[in-house]
């Protein structure tokens, strides 16, 4: 990515739409009684698979060090918001669940807001739309050495309707996955065109 050049009028005004867009949901995000980075850990822990939900997928995730989210997750905890279990599997691995509270403030995503102005869209410029921005946040990713992470149904190891009678299956992991882990976030994502 060159950051010498002046990017065109386009860009720049793309650029500053997703910037503002960004500062109205946060604005949302206060009132709701969280902090920006509570709501986007919230928001993670509420579409990640179960294999994505411990505290180092999340950092990695919101590119943030151990020590802000371990930050954030205490105050999450303090509301009431999380709990913490340790993995049945592994007793060193922490895993991050929602509790009743945290799953009703998830459904009430101020970010949801942004999504029904969308669908309010034509649905070719939605797709153009989400095209663009998924090719700029993989650029930046790129740019920065950060993780794609993305939803298992995009992921090269992802099999669809796997014959031994799971809905769907990972190859990485060789492991069942449900309808509903197809549509979530995965720290082991690998994107289709890597």
């Amino acid at each position: 990515m060159d950051r010498s050049a002046d990017p065109p009028p386009e860009a720049r005004a793309i650029a500053e739409l997703v910037d503002r867009l960004g500062r109205v949901v946060r604005a949302g995000e206060h009132q709701g009684g969280l902090n920006p980075a509570q709501w986007e850990a919230l928001r993670y822990l509420a579409r990640c698979n179960r294999f994505s939900n411990t505290p180092g997928a999340l950092a990695r995730y919101l590119a943030a060090t151990k020590g802000t989210v371990s930050q954030t997750l205490n105050a999450l905890e303090r509301k009431g918001l999380i709990e913490r279990r340790p993995d049945p599997a592994s007793g060193r691995v922490v895993r991050l669940l929602l509790t009743r509270a945290g799953r009703a403030l998830a459904a009430k995503d101020p970010l949801i807001q942004l999504a029904t102005a969308a669908a309010g869209c034509d649905r070719r410029v939605r797709a153009a739309a989400a095209d663009v921005l998924a090719d700029m946040l993989a650029a930046l990713q790129r740019a920065n050495g950060l993780v794609p992470f993305g939803v298992c149904r995009t992921c090269r190891h992802f099999r669809p309707h796997a014959p031994n009678g799971a809905p769907h299956w990972c190859a990485l992991l060789d492991e069942r996955l449900s309808e509903a882990d197809s549509r979530s976030i995965c720290v082991e994502h690998s994107p289709l065109a890597a």
